[in-house]
């Protein structure tokens, strides 16, 4: 017999007579995951991100971005140029922050410098058209530091001394110079920043050895760095980086293989505990009126002199006057 609206409202108020409802299968389909997507969120389970796309041009790169946006090319950025073309779109957005006061530019780029700078080729290599996927974000810069720094630490084609560099920016900028509150704040070891800023603190000399900066390792500063703090050690190994950075700039216009850098390294590392040889004591001599040599002295180990008389038919009292002069020359 049909329970009619009291039924009903017993059901809902689990008053007597009230039997539990069926459990629903779960929905799927288009509508079963707007819900569970919906649930998601309403339980925090997930973070509901806002993406725009947009000119490249009204990007700025972050003065703060660890990578040389200047140094990428078509070269450098090949295999997102394959990507973007086959795809038709930049899956991966870029992490963003909006700017004030700069009529030219919306957005500057935290994470994302390649991705620009290939949409920005695409745009002028028969794809105008082509949108840059940007994920707005309100970051401090400190903040914005720690995100490019997650996010980049793990790729290859970020150059360990583009690493150092900006370490080093990062620890004076944002913690004060403290190394204990930036290894707190990054969840790194300190000894893992130490080698990063011991190479981000090389001589400009000792960077132009190895002919381009790409190259060098922390296990290159690593191994140079106690020589670098000794005064003399360290005056070798500039010396030495001159030297070859001149060879490595003749080798780069003669188009030749550049010396490679655990050469370079070796180099250095030798010059710095090669045994320099005693520099000869500067002879003292005594010219007679036409310009003979009268006689001539050098100073030896211990203390002494070696006196030589080329020509002892000279008159012995300029002989006695030559040896006079030579002695007072050589304690005054």
């Amino acid at each position: 017999m049909a329970r009619g609206n009291r039924g009903f409202g017993d059901l809902i108020a689990g008053g007597e007579g009230a039997r539990p409802a069926s459990r629903l299968p779960p929905r799927t389909g288009i509508l079963g995951a707007r819900e569970n997507r919906l649930a998601e969120l309403a339980g925090g389970a997930a973070v509901s991100r806002v993406h725009e796309l947009v000119d490249p041009a009204r990007c700025r790169i972050w003065e703060g971005h660890n990578r040389d946006y200047a140094a990428l090319s078509e070269e450098l950025c090949g295999d997102l140029i394959e990507s973007f073309r086959a795809q038709r779109k930049q899956e991966m957005p870029a992490i963003v922050r909006r700017v004030a006061n700069d009529p030219d530019h919306d957005f500057e780029v935290i994470c994302g410098a390649r991705r620009h700078w290939t949409v920005s080729w695409l745009r002028s290599h028969d794809y105008p058209d082509f949108r840059f996927l940007i994920e707005p974000r309100e970051l401090s810069d400190e903040e914005a530091f720690r995100l490019a720094d997650l996010e980049n630490r793990s790729r290859k084609d970020l150059t360990d001394y583009e690493r150092a560099i900006d370490y080093a920016r990062a620890i004076d900028r944002y913690y004060d110079g403290s190394q204990q509150r930036m290894v707190e704040r990054l969840e790194v070891s300190k000894s893992w920043l130490s080698r990063y800023l011991e190479l981000a603190r090389l001589p400009p000399e000792v960077v132009a050895s190895f002919g381009t900066s790409k190259v060098i390792g922390i296990s290159h500063a690593a191994r140079l760095a106690p020589l670098l703090k000794v005064p003399l050690t360290r005056e070798r190994v500039v010396t030495e980086a001159v030297a070859i950075a001149q060879e490595q700039l003749a080798r780069e216009q003669r188009s030749e293989a550049l010396i490679s850098a655990a050469a370079v390294t070796a180099r250095l590392a030798a010059a710095a505990t090669k045994r320099q040889k005693a520099s000869q004591p500067k002879e003292l001599v005594v010219h007679g009126g036409e310009g003979t040599v009268l006689a001539r002295a050098q100073k030896v180990r211990g203390g002494g002199l070696a006196i030589t008389v080329p020509s002892l038919r000279t008159d012995k009292a300029q002989i006695l006057q030559a040896l006079s002069q030579l002695l007072d020359r050589a304690v005054g």
